[in-house]
């Protein structure tokens, strides 16, 4: 079970879900319509901005001592890196803007964003799973996708998906012993209703 825990939490990590949130957002929306080729560089640019940058980041803090574990485990070591992150996200939702992207799949970023600066501010006093936070972030994606009618297929079943994707991310954390209950349910919590609301809002064209 810790093996698979550890897979999970891997897989899953906030540095990823965004990518896994363009794949999915590509393929299930209208913007299937597009060429795959703009899909799959957008796809590409997503996961460069989104992760290879910030873990370069979090690498060379590490390799400098600004952070003892690049995992970002310890409550008092993760301000910085989720800066990086926080300007990584909102450069990509800059970019599918400028790019003339659905308002809901660049607020989408902007909600990923505010999330990552909660936990900022909440990790001052208590720890927050920043894992539950992206996935619930995700989770909500998919529903505002829903919602919004701008799904090509049936979402029932990826909805599902999503959900029990956001309890087994929970579980992991909790079992690895990197969270408590709390902390992950607060986590998921603040991704989900930051994205939530944050793709309610109607930016001028």
């Amino acid at each position: 079970m810790k093996r698979i825990s550890q897979i999970i939490s891997s897989i899953f990590t906030p540095l990823l879900v965004p990518t896994y949130a363009m794949i999915l957002a590509s393929f299930l929306s209208m913007l299937v319509v597009l060429p795959s080729k703009v899909l799959w560089t957008t796809i590409a640019i997503t996961f460069v901005l989104t992760c290879v940058i910030p873990f370069a980041g979090i690498i060379g803090l590490y390799k400098s001592g600004v952070v003892n574990d690049p995992g970002l485990n310890s409550r008092s070591e993760r301000s910085i890196p989720y800066i990086l992150i926080i300007l990584c996200y909102l450069g990509c939702g800059y970019f599918l803007f400028r790019a003339g992207a659905p308002q809901w799949l660049t607020l989408f970023f902007a909600g990923g964003a505010i999330a990552a600066f909660v936990n900022i501010i909440v990790n001052l006093k208590w720890k927050i799973s920043a894992h539950s936070a992206a996935t619930g972030g995700l989770a909500a994606m998919m529903f505002r996708l829903a919602a919004s009618h701008q799904a090509v297929c049936d979402l029932n079943v990826w909805l599902s998906v999503t959900v029990v994707l956001v309890g087994l991310v929970m579980t992991a954390r909790v079992y690895l012993q990197c969270h408590t209950l709390m902390q992950v349910l607060a986590g998921a919590l603040n991704g989900f209703v930051c994205v939530w609301f944050c793709t309610m809002i109607h930016l001028p064209q």
